[in-house]
């Protein structure tokens, strides 16, 4: 994944981009609140699951908190990070 932040331009993405006349890219922050709503999701999630008391103690117990967290994301925040995409 290439995210043209620039720690992560990875230099193969490069030489695709400038073999296939691409080389002019957008300049942007990867964590650009209104480029990257996901962010606040996995944001979200990171929390519940920090929250979880006692805390997961093997995979399947993380995976079982991450599905509880994601299950109660709230579908008001969902519809705003998608409506900030159209802003």
């Amino acid at each position: 994944m290439d995210d043209n932040e620039r720690p992560h331009r990875a230099v193969i993405v490069e030489d695709y981009l400038e073999g296939h006349g691409l080389e002019e890219r957008m300049e942007w922050l990867a964590q650009s609140p209104d480029l990257n709503p996901i962010e606040h999701l996995w944001d979200y999630l990171g929390r519940q699951v920090a929250a979880l008391s006692p805390p997961p103690r093997s995979l399947y117990e993380l995976e079982r908190g991450l599905l509880r967290a994601w299950s109660s994301f709230p579908i008001s925040v969902s519809d705003n990070l998608i409506d900030s995409m159209e802003s």
